[in-house]
């Protein structure tokens, strides 16, 4: 050992010579494997490692003698890493980068055996840099003539088998291994032993399906030689199906020249889709071949009619009406068939006599007060295919019936819970429609059951009705019950009459339609365009409110919520602007503004008259009037006394002014 690292050592050294520091520079090594690299110490003092800048352990360096430093790496696993040495002031004496590869691995080959040219193919693994231009050859170490198979820069690469077949044949093992080459570095995949036989991967078959009334014939040919033993499977799944497929399994024996299989319990009138893969012995699968979709036959045992029958309250002249109700063969069946409908009186059928069916109208069928039987027969190919027949009670007749119907709705569907009756049962028909012309029915033997897929928010009517062997019972019906109570009604309008600071507000709602929420109360929504949201709340019996406190000459939003237990319903957003003014104020000036109008008029309208009557009083003639003494009272004599005595006062006054 030491020998060898010396030896090293001795090589290094020369390297050094040449001017390099650390020694290999940049080498490629495998993944997994050790290197030693030797540092030269031109200093004085120890050195020490680092890696990708992380200084290494004491103990990883070996120190061969005061100028030289040998450290070693053991199954070193890093892509690229930085190594350095440095003295002990850290002063960098040289450095290197140390890269890894992989070798190629999980190699496997297949062998196409095709109609024209046959093509041997290799594919492998190899986690490198995408960057890195490698060059792959897949070699052969078994063979003598023989080394270079094929060659690629990609993961895989293929050869005709004509040009390789003196070497590789079906006769014994051959041995191969892939080599990736990189201008750095070259890397060995493991050998791979292989048999052509146990590689050889056939073409698809040939396939072929047939319907067949109650199964899928499935045949195919080989595309390859028979005078081999095969395995092949054949998958099938319904085309709606989404769920892994059904898988059979089938062995062909040598000069076995078609496989055949029969694809049994397929529903009546569905598209399967059908591919079928074989492969020689313990070789690979062959690919799929391409699938064939088919339409299966109407199987007679896949019929279930589920005929069933409503019967209306009789008319004045005792007769009902009944609708008969059944399941139709699937419109996806290409079969034409037809249906007759026909009733019997239950008399008459029971006795055996000769009888005569009437036909009914489409449908429907009269039917007088006696027990009948509604008789349905579908014909495929002018030929009876299948039938069924119900019983219809006569008016009074004494039967069985359940009792205490229970129903509550959970999620969208109603759950229907009854009593029944004391006589014993074969079964219970639930039958239920949403607006009497569209019927749903279904059979059970419980005296419960869930009604699904039901129409949303929709008012029910539910019929239950117990079955006996060949009769059926009276028939009780449930109260009407929603499939799902929805939200309140919706708002017609929503007026808004704007004074100078309040709103009249007043809704409307459509009349309470069914499985329509009940209202609990209303909430009415108000702002400005810039201001908080304001609401007030009022309860069910109230479509009005006033809104008060409001801001002059100002635009308002306005809606209306109607809240129930279920949900709720939003009225349109309405815009109003109240009034700049108070309009009682504007009516209160409006009417003293009249009243003094009239006034006015009314004063300068006497004046007018008054002065006409002043200008059309006449004057007095002079010349015809005469002179009268008028003695004067006590009281004028009084008041020319007085007058007298004021004019001397005022007189002396004017003179002692002077």
């Amino acid at each position: 050992m030491y020998s060898c690292l010396a030896l090293f050592i001795l090589v290094a050294t020369s390297s050094i010579c040449k001017g390099q520091n650390v020694f290999p520079k940049d080498p490629y090594i495998e993944v997994g494997s050790s290197i030693n690299i030797v540092c030269q110490n031109n200093v004085q003092g120890k050195i020490y490692w680092t890696l990708n800048s992380e200084r290494i352990d004491k103990s990883w360096p070996v120190t061969i003698n005061s100028s030289h430093s040998v450290l070693s790496l053991l199954n070193f696993t890093h892509s690229s890493a930085t190594l350095q040495c440095h003295s002990a002031n850290t002063q960098v004496l040289g450095g290197t980068i140390i890269r890894t590869y992989t070798k190629p691995s999980n190699m496997s080959c297949i062998l196409t055996d095709t109609i024209g040219d046959s093509w041997f193919m290799c594919t492998w693994e190899h986690q490198t840099d995408s960057s890195l231009k490698i060059n792959y050859t897949v070699l052969c170490n078994s063979c003598s003539n023989l080394s270079e198979i094929c060659n690629s820069q990609e993961t895989s690469c293929k050869s005709k088998y004509a040009d390789i077949a003196e070497e590789i044949t079906f006769v014994g093992d051959f041995n191969v291994t892939v080599r990736a080459k990189h201008a750095a570095w070259e890397a060995f995949s493991e050998p791979q032993v292989f048999k052509l036989r146990e590689i050889l991967k056939i073409n698809p078959p040939k396939l072929k399906v047939t319907a067949v009334s109650d199964h899928l014939l499935v045949e195919w040919k080989p595309t390859y030689k028979v005078q081999r033993k095969y395995r092949c499977q054949v998958k099938y799944s319904t085309a709606a199906n989404e769920s892994t497929p059904e898988v059979l399994n089938k062995n062909l024996a040598e000069l076995e020249n078609q496989g055949i299989v029969k694809i049994e319990n397929v529903k009546s009138c569905s598209n399967y889709t059908v591919a079928v893969r074989c492969a020689s012995e313990s070789a690979p699968w062959s690919d799929w071949s391409q699938e064939e979709t088919v339409l299966t036959k109407l199987n007679q045992s896949d019929v279930k009619l589920h005929l069933w029958r409503k019967v209306a309250e009789a008319d004045e002249n005792r007769v009902r009406k009944v609708r008969a109700m059944w399941a139709e063969i699937p419109s996806t069946c290409q079969e034409t068939v037809t249906y007759t409908i026909k009733q019997t009186p239950y008399k008459q059928h029971m006795t055996g006599v000769d009888h005569m069916e009437t036909s009914c109208d489409n449908s429907i069928c009269d039917v007088n007060q006696d027990a009948h039987r509604i008789n349905l027969k579908v014909f495929h190919n002018k030929s009876l295919f299948v039938e069924d027949s119900v019983y219809v009670p006569a008016i009074g007749e004494r039967l069985p019936q359940v009792t205490n119907i229970q129903t509550s709705t959970f999620e969208g569907v109603i759950l229907v819970s009854w009593k029944a009756p004391r006589e014993p049962v074969s079964g219970y028909m639930i039958d239920y429609t949403h607006n009497g012309n569209i019927y749903s029915w279904k059979e059970t033997k419980y005296t419960n059951t869930t009604l699904f897929d039901l129409l949303d928010k929709k008012p029910y009517n539910i019929t239950v009705t117990p079955l006996f062997d060949d009769k059926t019972g009276h028939s009780t019906q449930a109260h009407q019950i929603c499939s799902n109570v929805g939200d309140p009604g919706d708002f017609t309008n929503v007026n808004v009459q704007a004074k100078h600071k309040s709103a009249f507000v007043s809704w409307s709602v459509k009349s309470q339609e069914a499985c329509r929420g009940a209202v609990v109360n209303y909430i009415i929504f108000y702002s400005t365009q810039d201001g908080p949201q304001l609401n007030v709340t009022v309860d069910n019996t109230t479509q009005h409110i006033s809104l008060k406190d409001l801001n002059p000459n100002t635009q308002y939003s306005v809606y209306v919520k109607a809240i129930a237990h279920t949900g709720t319903t939003k009225s349109s957003e309405r815009l109003f602007e109240t009034k700049r003014f108070d309009p009682a104020l504007i009516t209160a000036l409006s009417v003293c503004g009249s009243i003094l109008i009239v006034l006015v008029l009314s004063v300068g309208l006497c004046c007018a008259i008054q002065w006409k009557r002043f200008q059309e009083k006449p004057i007095p003639n002079p010349g015809n009037s005469s002179l009268g003494l008028w003695r004067p009272t006590a009281h004028d004599q009084k008041n020319n006394e007085e007058i007298t005595s004021v004019s001397l006062k005022v007189a002396a006054t004017l003179m002692s002014n002077e």
